[in-house]
């Protein structure tokens, strides 16, 4: 068969991606602080964005297209001489304008605190280590340079709960010609520097060193450590009590004891900081309504150079490719600022309509709610209102949730009407809460009082479900015999 080549013209649709479109789609998604931190760095690398100094005011500029339709639309290009109009035309330095309940605007007033003598960084100190503060006592202690070597083998291979992982063979490798007994004796020594316990294997071991050094000698209470540790978890007392002829008070006061040693005794220095969370979004009771405000503290107020802007008209050729191009993408920027901000407070106006009872009476009140009813609310795809309640969070008179919180599935009641799932969870939680240890609610129990009292159409093992999901124990666990 021949080769031949041939023209042929053919229409077709596709979608089209550009750098700028996925720009606007990113920006959505991201939480506050990386939003701050991505225009941040936009700053650096592109020479005709600059931070405005000045109060933002009203955004003059006409509504912008929020919505994406990312099945068919593309982006309009602009020639040159568009781009170059429409950024000189446009008052960028008050692009974002105030997003907030019209009437009602919350004044929010930075007040400056003058800082005196050394800078507030100075003034912290770093959180010990487990290593460190294990080595530093080491280093105090008798310990020949051959045990300091085992010892930091040792201390080398402690999780963060303070327990080593390692065989033999692994410390051997780190300390050649170190015999079993030298390493034991390292571990046992390291075991009874503070924090007591800590190098243990197990936690039955861990218990028994700490149970040494406060110089318990008790025979029952070494046995209920050493041998029924698995009991007393799944709280099987009453065969304990039999077994070593004690009646449940001198169990309770063993089970005293026990309860006061530190099972993770390395976990106070672990290095793990705790995940802070900062509202992408306020919402304040006013009277009878309730007021949104966006919180845009510490995101960079933007607005062009002029000073690189007013070389537009003075270059050309390449150079003049380049200044158009990072012209309008720094107005791609400031459009795509500006959607993500109208878009999430639109988003959190919806919900709020939704959701009123919720933001009235808390938690109990939440009713069911999906991504299309909002998206529809807001004529908005519902993709974009997926990504815009991703990894944001709101400040509520009832406290902080994600955006993705609100929402939730449906349980039927009886009247035919239907209650979110969040609420149903919340009533389980307050149920639990209120019972009595020493006779606890079973899953199936639970479900009985929501059918009874809440009128809540509700099986038991979806009650174990969101138990399960809220990390409550069962029934047998919760149970208090003593």
């Amino acid at each position: 068969m021949g080769l031949e080549l041939r023209q042929q013209l053919k229409l077709s649709q596709q979608l089209v991606m550009t750098p700028q479109l996925q720009q606007a789609i990113k920006l959505l998604q991201l939480s506050r602080l990386e939003l701050v931190e991505t225009v941040q760095q936009e700053l650096l690398e592109n020479p005709f964005l600059e931070e405005a100094e000045t109060e933002r005011s009203d955004l003059p500029m006409e509504e912008m297209p929020v919505e994406v339709d990312q099945t068919t639309a593309t982006p309009e290009m602009t020639s040159p001489e568009r781009s170059e109009e429409m950024i000189r035309s446009t008052d960028w330095e008050n692009y974002l304008g105030e997003f907030s309940s019209i009437s009602k605007q919350a004044q929010v007033r930075e007040t400056e605190i003058p800082e005196e003598g050394v800078s507030f960084e100075a003034r912290l100190a770093s959180k010990p280590s487990l290593d460190g503060h294990l080595s530093w006592q080491m280093r105090l202690s008798h310990f020949t340079q051959r045990e300091l070597d085992i010892g930091e083998a040792v201390i080398g291979n402690l999780d963060s709960g303070g327990y080593l992982h390692a065989d033999m063979d692994d410390i051997r490798a780190m300390v050649p010609d170190a015999a079993d007994e030298e390493i034991e004796a390292v571990i046992h020594r390291i075991q009874r520097l503070d924090p007591v316990g800590v190098a243990a294997r197990t936690p039955r071991e861990c218990l028994l060193v700490q149970l040494e050094i406060l110089g318990e000698t008790d025979p029952i209470l070494l046995s209920l450590v050493d041998e029924h540790l698995e009991d007393l978890e799944k709280k099987r007392y009453k065969p304990l009590a039999r077994k070593f002829k004690i009646d449940m008070e001198e169990l309770k006061h063993y089970l005293e004891i026990i309860q006061k040693l530190d099972p993770m005794p390395g976990a106070n220095f672990s290095s793990t900081e705790p995940h802070y969370v900062s509202p992408d979004v306020f919402v304040y009771k006013y009277g009878d309504d309730f007021i949104i405000v966006l919180n845009e503290d510490g995101l960079p107020r933007l607005q062009l150079n002029t000073f690189f802007a007013d070389s537009l008209s003075q270059t050309a050729g390449k150079e003049k490719d380049y200044v158009q191009e990072k012209m309008r993408s720094a107005a791609w920027l400031m459009k795509s600022l500006y959607q993500r901000q109208r878009t999430l407070y639109k988003v959190v106006e919806s919900i709020v309509r939704f959701q009123r009872e919720f933001f009235e009476y808390g938690v109990t009140k939440l009713k069911p709610l999906i991504l299309k009813e909002v998206a529809e609310d807001i004529g908005m795809h519902e993709s974009t209102v997926s990504r815009i309640t991703t990894s944001k969070y709101v400040a509520t008179p009832h406290g902080v949730f994600e955006l993705k919180f609100f929402f939730n599935s449906a349980l039927d009641l009886e009247d035919g009407t239907q209650v979110g799932s969040e609420s149903v969870k919340a009533l389980i939680k307050k149920l639990i809460g209120e019972e009595d240890p020493k006779h606890p609610l079973s899953d199936e129990r639970i479900g009985e009082i929501l059918k009874d009292h809440l009128k809540v159409d509700i099986a038991r093992r979806t009650v174990a479900k969101y138990r399960s999901a809220m990390n409550i124990a069962s029934s047998s666990k919760r149970k208090d015999i003593l």
